[in-house]
């Protein structure tokens, strides 16, 4: 620091420093001695400002250290820092002079060994379980041959090998690989852009959307298959709208997508398996089933042909039901001659007395009488009987009304009384009537006034008497009454 220090002034013997000098020397002499560093610590405090840095602090039991992890290394670490968990930090040591402390600039960030891992693993477990991710009423049944089949996997590995062959063994499906990386930094949102994108395709389009998905690596160490256990695979795996078998790691191997998932598979082999039947059985069941439904048929069409038989020993033989019939036609037959025979005699007898009705003296003699009825009617209806009808009718006409007019004149003069008794009553109960008495109605301004000190507030009273209105204060003449109407009289309606 010796570049730093000022002639001490006179009469002095210390030497004066600005506060920027002494934040500079800081910084340079820490910077110096820990520009590289690995620091071991637990997490403390962890922020996420919108600016996409990450600030935390690493703390033991006696001591808090602040660390800053800027945006473009926070989105490249392979495990997030999460509170709680215990680390070991790489970067250097710096100082923030606006605030005069000092923090860890950290380029990576790694669990400290297993046991911190599996600590927030299961952290992250517990809180994915409490919102319900894991909850087995959401998870749905497989379809049981499914079209196609969306794979996400590595396109490179073993994995996808023994997929498509057992598949192809079992029965044979169409499809769709979505390569992803299956460890590393990229994994998990390479993983959840997949389960996203297969999701996101439509029904029936040029690119079919499967109608099942898999997510598939084989095993590894907890760390190689750490991106499996972020939170961001586990919720795209929740969300999915696909039915979906995840097949991460051998038997032992669990992650969090196992829990989040419709069906968990021990191995890809076993996520073929689960995903699609044997087709050589499926064959196998259908012709069991066809014959099981013709044996079941034949039996049916023999057992109703033993029922016919059964029924048809009780039932009569054809000829003995013809056998009376037969005979009731046959004493039909012996009657009908003798039948006819009378039926003709009768028929001639009641001829013979019908003609015998009709000769001509019989005849003549109706004739005279239809011409004295005839001629009776027609004397009835000459011209004098029609006029004594007519002139009897008129009479009676006119004498109803007479009637019906003096009903109704007696009707509208009640009606008139009436009205004129009730226009007596809103007269009497109307305020001219209580003017005509010696009061009078005063107005101020257009409003009744009531009050002496509503009187004194109006520019101008106007005071109306029972023959007219007087206007005090505003100079102008009295009003005189309008006349009252007369209502015109009301007519006879005959």
């Amino acid at each position: 620091m010796s570049d730093l220090i000022d002639e001490p002034s006179e009469g002095e013997n210390t030497p004066e420093f600005t506060v920027t000098e002494i934040s500079g020397a800081v910084k340079r002499t820490i910077e110096g001695t820990f520009g590289h560093v690995r620091v071991k610590g637990e997490i403390g405090r962890v922020s996420r400002p919108r600016s996409g840095h990450i600030y935390l602090d690493l703390k033991d039991d006696r001591n808090v250290l602040s660390g800053v992890i800027w945006k473009g290394v926070a989105a490249r670490l392979a495990v997030q820092p999460e509170e709680g968990m215990e680390v070991v930090a790489t970067g250097k040591l710096t100082t923030f002079g606006g605030q005069s402390k000092y923090q860890m600039v950290i380029e990576d960030i790694a669990p400290a060994g297993m046991g911190a891992l599996m600590a927030m693993l299961e952290k992250r477990k517990a809180a994915l379980a409490a919102e319900g991710l894991f909850a087995p009423e959401r998870k749905r049944e497989l379809p049981y041959l499914p079209e196609v089949i969306g794979v996400i996997t590595s396109p490179s590995g073993a994995v996808i090998r023994d997929i498509l062959h057992r598949l192809r063994d079992r029965f044979p499906r169409k499809v769709l690989i979505w390569p992803v990386a299956v460890q590393g930094k990229q994994c998990a949102p390479e993983v959840t852009r997949a389960i996203e994108g297969f999701n996101a395709m439509t029904p029936g389009g040029a690119l079919p959307r499967p109608d099942l998905l898999i997510v598939a690596r084989g095993g590894g160490s907890i760390e190689d298959l750490w991106g499996f256990n972020e939170e961001i695979v586990a919720r795209a795996a929740a969300a999915s709208g696909i039915p979906l078998i995840s097949a991460v790691g051998h038997e032992t191997d669990t992650t969090l997508i196992d829990y989040a998932s419709d069906r968990r598979a021990p191995t890809p082999t076993a996520a073929a398996e689960l995903a699609v039947p044997v087709r050589s059985e499926l064959l196998a069941w259908v012709e069991e089933q066809g014959a099981r439904l013709t044996r079941a048929a034949t039996g049916a069409v023999d057992m109703r042909k033993q029922r016919l038989r059964d029924l048809s020993r009780a039932l009569p033989r054809p000829e003995s039901l013809l056998d009376s019939p037969r005979q009731r036609l046959d004493r039909a037959t012996e009657r009908l001659p003798a039948a006819l025979t009378r039926a003709a005699q009768v028929k001639r007898l009641r001829l013979s007395e019908v003609s015998g009705s009709l000769r001509p003296a019989t005849l003549m003699r109706r004739l005279d009488e239809a011409r004295s009825r005839l001629a009776d009617r027609a004397g009835r209806l000459n011209s004098d009987l029609l006029t004594r009808d007519i002139r009897r009718k008129k009479d009676a006409f006119e004498q109803i009304s007479a009637r019906l007019s003096r009903v109704a004149t007696g009707q509208v003069e009640g009606w008139r009384n009436r009205l004129q008794a009730l226009e007596r009553i809103r007269q009497t109960l109307g305020y001219k009537e209580t003017l005509n008495r010696g009061y009078a109605v005063v107005r101020g301004d257009g409003d009744v006034v009531t009050t002496a000190k509503a009187a004194k507030k109006a520019a101008a009273l106007e005071i109306e008497f029972a023959d007219g209105r007087y206007t005090v204060g505003a100079g102008a003449a009295p009003r005189k009454a309008k006349p009252k109407e007369t209502p015109p009289d009301q007519g006879n309606l005959f």
